[in-house]
């Protein structure tokens, strides 16, 4: 399944979100208390831009004036016509068997596996495509990441 870096932790702080395109698909990346989902940034209702809307917990009552409030900001309400899907699952809150919005794994990884996991670079002996070795260099410093990324994975197109 491709992988895809959409951000650093520090970008998307608690109770936050950001919106991005990969690969032609719009998602929603929350963090939830530290926890990363991400949800496809369109309503199954019509279409709205869902990852944009208000986030907000369940109220539940068991007899009039006894209120209790839980799972703070995981209850994601669509701007359009206000459905209510749980970023957890992804499922409505109106049919919770038949309706529900796309959900996407998210992996919160180091740098430096990032960076390992990469493709083997190009030999840096070898000349770009159409040119000729010079005879100068340039010096080269090593680099690393060592921050904690975002990671997203789809599944394969076609």
């Amino acid at each position: 399944m491709p992988r895809y870096v959409v951000a650093t932790v520090e970008e998307i702080p608690p109770g936050q979100r950001k919106i991005v395109e990969v690969s032609g698909i719009s998602l929603g990346i929350f963090n939830v208390g530290g926890e990363f989902f991400a949800l496809r940034n369109r309503c199954p209702h019509q279409g709205g831009p869902l990852c944009q809307g208000r986030l907000a917990g369940i109220l539940q009552a068991r007899e009039p004036g006894e209120y209790v409030y839980s799972r703070p900001g995981e209850i994601l309400r669509c701007p359009w016509h206000g459905w209510e899907f749980d970023i957890r699952t992804g499922q409505s809150w109106f049919d919770p068997r038949r309706v529900r919005t796309r959900r996407y794994p998210v992996h919160i990884e180091p740098g430096a596996a990032l960076l390992a996991a990469a493709d083997a670079p190009p030999d840096p002996e070898a000349p770009a495509p159409g040119l000729q070795k010079g005879p100068y260099v340039a010096e080269t410093y090593p680099v690393s990441l060592d921050r904690q990324y975002v990671v997203v994975e789809l599944p394969a197109a076609g």
